[in-house]
């Protein structure tokens, strides 16, 4: 990153409503609009997708599914015809296109027309630098707030997180909030670990959408499993859950339930 690093950081719709602020005279309902994942099913558990306008946190362990899950939203996004701006501590440019290319999520066009950009944080110069953390927050936060695109995703906010102080972070948070109140929607992964408890719950309650994404074992299989703990906008009680794994052919695929119990 180094003397740049500034820069370098550089479904169909169902009629779900939410509230706009004003008197009861003038008060109106909206469409809650929502981001395809480009998966039937993901969108399904969603009621629709991801809500546009809204801060949504991806939490899991290593290995767990969430950069595939960004992945699949990046690609249901830009089939939409969003603009997707990726900040990433995770991959090169070069990994995440040809990774999404050997999913048949091939983004390749939109990036040379720039429809996506993708950014890479080197966390190895943090690593290095943890003192740097919090500022690179503020820049994260710059960039955010300059930048064109209506959905930004944050892969993965570990690094930064695990040497900033909770007031950092509260403030990183709050100020995504701000940026979503004006439209733009803001998925950020992180591993638990990079929080203390009352941290996380705090964050938790930041946020629009929370998914927690595991690694169980069922039976002699190892499956993939997203839990969807808070959801902007939901119809019905949270809670549900989906399980998934990775096909090099076919890309994210959903397991139903009846696979998952045998």
């Amino acid at each position: 990153m180094g003397e740049n690093a500034g820069e370098d950081l550089l479904l169909e719709k169902e009629e779900y409503y939410e509230e706009m602020p004003g008197s009861p005279e003038t008060e109106k309902k909206k469409p809650l609009e929502f981001i395809s994942s480009g998966n039937l099913e993901i969108d399904r558990k969603l009621e629709g997708g991801i809500p546009a306008g809204s801060l949504c946190l991806l939490e899991g362990a290593k290995d767990s599914g969430k950069s595939v899950l960004m992945q699949q939203i990046m690609w249901g996004a830009l089939n939409q015809d969003k603009k997707v701006l990726v900040l990433t501590t995770e991959k090169t440019s070069r990994n995440l296109l040809n990774t999404m290319e050997k999913l048949k999520q091939d983004i390749s066009d939109y990036f040379i027309i720039g429809r996506s950009k993708i950014f890479e944080i080197n966390s190895g110069y943090v690593e290095e630098n943890p003192e740097l953390s919090e500022n690179l927050l503020q820049i994260l936060l710059e960039c955010l707030n300059q930048c064109e695109e209506e959905l930004v995703l944050i892969d993965s906010l570990t690094i930064l997180a695990v040497s900033a102080s909770e007031n950092a972070l509260l403030n990183f948070f709050t100020g995504c909030v701000k940026l979503c109140d004006k439209g733009k929607t803001i998925l950020i992964s992180v591993h638990g670990y990079a929080f203390p408890q009352e941290v996380l719950h705090r964050l938790r309650s930041i946020c629009d959408s929370c998914f927690e994404l595991r690694i169980e074992q069922v039976g002699d299989k190892l499956i993939k499993t997203m839990e969807i703990q808070k959801l902007r906008g939901a119809r019905k009680i949270t809670g549900n859950m989906l399980s998934f794994n990775v096909d090099s052919d076919s890309g994210l695929k959903i397991i139903p339930v009846s696979k998952v119990k045998a």
